[in-house]
């Protein structure tokens, strides 16, 4: 079966966005997924893809890696979330679904502002100075 031209177009973008996604250099924010077997069980894989979708719409692919971990030892807070971004305290945030995902990638990653209710390991105050 042959493609048309803008079918290989497509292609070539979705390709494109995909090796963007995964390259490591030059991206200083990075969203860490818990995808230890207690964060599949609590929805971390669907946590995972809301990050990329979110991160795809407001075209931050080139900005921001998104990596798995495995548990983070806060089992009671699955799906768990670490967010290190430059001048800002590194942030591991809990119980995030999909849409505390949307809410992480519009508030913490492009308005700079910390998520209060879902932080787990709050920031001393000196640090946020």
């Amino acid at each position: 079966m042959a493609m048309t031209l803008e079918e290989l177009r497509k292609l070539r973008e979705t390709k494109k966005t995909d090796i963007q996604r995964r390259e490591a250099e030059g991206k200083e924010i990075q969203v860490i997924v818990g995808m230890g077997t207690c964060g599949i069980a609590a929805g971390a894989k669907v946590t995972l893809d809301a990050f990329i979708n979110a991160l795809d719409e407001n075209k931050l692919v080139d900005q921001v890696l998104v990596r798995q971990t495995g548990c983070m030892g806060l089992c009671h807070s699955e799906p768990t979330v670490e967010v290190i971004a430059p001048g800002m305290p590194g942030v591991i945030y809990g119980n995030v679904d999909a849409s505390v995902a949307k809410e992480i990638v519009q508030k913490h990653i492009q308005g700079h502002e910390l998520v209060e209710n879902h932080i787990l390991n709050k920031p001393a105050a000196d640090i946020l100075k």
